[in-house]
């Protein structure tokens, strides 16, 4: 596969459809699902030679897509409300972070104290 190749198909990925769902009807509810996406890529090529009567190439090329849900629209009788999704991963890890921060902040109270004395 060579670079024109993967741009090409890259296209497809990086569309409209990848952040907005396709909307789903129930009732006089209207919910459109949402996504954040983030998408990269790279390439490469090269030609040369190491010594006399060698010939040299390369080529390379990756692409990559990453999505996360970002929430819902909810259109209800000319309504609309949005509604986040909930990153429970996220927030136990804050909740990590801020308790290993206490814990060496006690630590470092406790010595100052026990110092002192």
């Amino acid at each position: 596969m060579d670079i024109t190749e993967l741009i090409e198909q890259s296209k497809d990925s990086a569309t409209v459809k990848r952040v907005f769902g396709d909307p789903i009807q129930h009732g006089d509810i209207l919910v459109i699902p949402v996504a954040r996406v983030a998408h990269g890529g790279g390439g490469g090529s090269g030609e040369g030679r190491k010594t006399e009567g060698e010939t040299g190439s390369g080529s390379g090329g990756g692409y990559g897509v990453g999505a996360t849900p970002a929430g819902v629209f909810v259109v209800k009788n000319g309504d609309v409300r949005w509604h986040p999704a909930v990153d429970v991963n996220r927030i136990v890890l804050g909740g990590q972070i801020v308790g290993i921060a206490l814990l060496l902040t006690l630590r470092a109270i406790f010595k100052r104290t026990r110092h002192k004395r």
